[in-house]
């Protein structure tokens, strides 16, 4: 676990030995140059026979959020695992949800420095592994960096007016996010584009 070596499940879906070229999740991949990647993942999931529509008709902000009946596809007892790479997904496979483990593997594409993750709509997903394209940090898109950046603004309009700041806490607190307003920004000038 302190490893980053582990995924998150709501318990009928599985994705065991994640790795990205061989290299298990929670570990860094050091590659000299943008090049295809081969990912693999044992993967697993279990569905009713029967479709729960009354589930799949809920937007997902109602309960219940995970579940893999979220992923079903159509009226199939089929999910789809995919791998995601900086939030994104960019490769997809089904597998048939029946409990049983399957092999997948995909063959994905990195132009860039980036963490490739792996999961199952709204019931599973890994831990990332972290690909350093020549050395380069990882910089996943301008809108993230931007929005954390602007959560430590607001976090810091909000706790300077607050009655529990004590004015001899004032200069670490003004130090403390002032340094966390410069890494942002920082990360921000770093990428590249969204």
């Amino acid at each position: 676990m302190k490893a980053g070596r582990s995924y998150v499940s709501e318990g009928r879906a599985h994705l065991l030995d994640f790795a990205v070229e061989g290299v298990p999740v929670g570990s860094e991949l050091a590659l000299a140059a943008a090049k295809t990647v081969r990912v693999t993942v044992r993967a697993a999931a279990l569905l009713d026979l029967e479709p729960q529509a009354e589930i799949r008709a809920r937007p997902i902000d109602q309960q219940p959020w995970w579940t893999v009946e979220r992923a079903r596809i159509s009226d199939t007892r089929r999910v789809a695992v995919e791998v995601v790479v900086n939030g994104a997904p960019v490769a997809s496979r089904e597998i048939e949800a029946d409990g049983s483990v399957h092999d997948v593997a995909f063959e994905v594409p990195l132009a860039r420095s980036s963490w490739i993750a792996c999961r199952i709509h709204a019931s599973a997903h890994t831990n990332p592994v972290y690909a350093i394209v020549s050395g380069a940090p990882i910089r996943a898109s301008r809108r993230s960096v931007q929005w954390c950046l602007d959560g430590v603004e607001q976090c810091r309009r909000s706790k300077s007016r607050s009655p529990n700041l004590k004015s001899s806490d004032r200069p670490a607190f003004e130090q403390a996010y002032d340094h966390a307003r410069e890494v942002y920004r920082k990360r921000l000038a770093e990428c590249g584009t969204d």
